[in-house]
């Protein structure tokens, strides 16, 4: 098992509303139209994680957990690794319910999009002062 830890940060224009995919990402601004993304000025990006992490991240049979904690709540999104994942982006990192793969997926086949989370969770995100606890948990099976 191997651990990222990170920081994002809340904003006011986050809404949280796309069906398939929840975002992270280190860019500062966010208007409405990004209705996926629940975390900016990220700590990190996928480009910066280690190789051993990229390779489990290649592997269909790694399970990856991404937890995102604020306010005394804990949101929990889980998917898989696959083949086609690079983990070359430096600005995003994307969780997907599709199989989807490009160099921003963080996971494909996630249980959860932006869509499902817990709406107590985004009235506290969407607070520019709050900051995101993330971790990224990578587990081969």
């Amino acid at each position: 098992m191997h651990r990222v830890q990170f920081r994002a940060h809340g904003h006011e224009n986050i809404i949280a509303t796309h069906r398939t995919t929840l975002e992270i990402t280190n860019e500062v601004h966010l208007t409405k139209r990004g209705n996926c993304i629940v975390g900016v000025r990220s700590s990190t990006n996928l480009a910066e994680l280690d190789d051993v992490i990229k390779l489990l991240a290649r592997q269909s049979s790694t399970l990856i957990i991404l937890r995102l904690s604020a306010g005394g709540i804990t949101e929990e999104i889980v998917g898989r690794g696959s083949s086609g994942l690079d983990y070359s982006d430096k600005n995003s990192m994307v969780a997907r319910k599709s199989s989807f793969e490009c160099s921003r997926t963080l996971m494909v086949r996630a249980d959860k999009a932006a869509a499902d989370l817990n709406r107590e969770f985004i009235a506290t995100i969407k607070d520019p002062k709050v900051i995101i606890e993330c971790e990224i948990v990578f587990i081969n099976q």
